[in-house]
């Protein structure tokens, strides 16, 4: 009877730890965040690389996506556009606070969704 219990403990154990999400050292993400320029680039590039676990970082002004790599297991996405939208740039998920948003450059104020 103990080996029975012992068993399915065993398998219990071997089949939740399969069950758990691994993270990466080297996720990849495209992010949408809304700016106009080279001053827009450089300020979001700052803030994405403020959060720790992100390793690079990359917006372009045509399309607005922001390319990042990031180590899930100090960071997740949600923390990066938590960061990107403290300093005035909306993201997907996440908007920046009005007042944020009007102290931008005049040539920075992008047109709000």
């Amino acid at each position: 009877m103990k080996n029975i219990v012992l068993g399915i403990m065993v398998l219990f154990v071997a089949l939740s730890t399969q069950a758990q999400e691994k993270k990466k050292k080297n996720a990849k993400y495209d992010i949408e965040v809304n700016g106009n320029c080279e001053q827009c680039k450089k300020r979001i590039e700052k803030a994405a690389f403020s959060v720790a676990g992100v390793k690079s970082a990359e917006w372009h002004i045509d399309n607005h996506i922001l390319h990042l790599i990031i180590n899930e297991e100090k960071c997740s996405v949600l923390d990066v556009e938590k960061a990107v939208a403290k300093i005035g740039h909306d993201t997907d998920k996440v908007k920046a606070e009005d007042g944020v948003y009007a102290k931008l450059h005049s040539c920075c104020l992008y047109e709000r969704k």
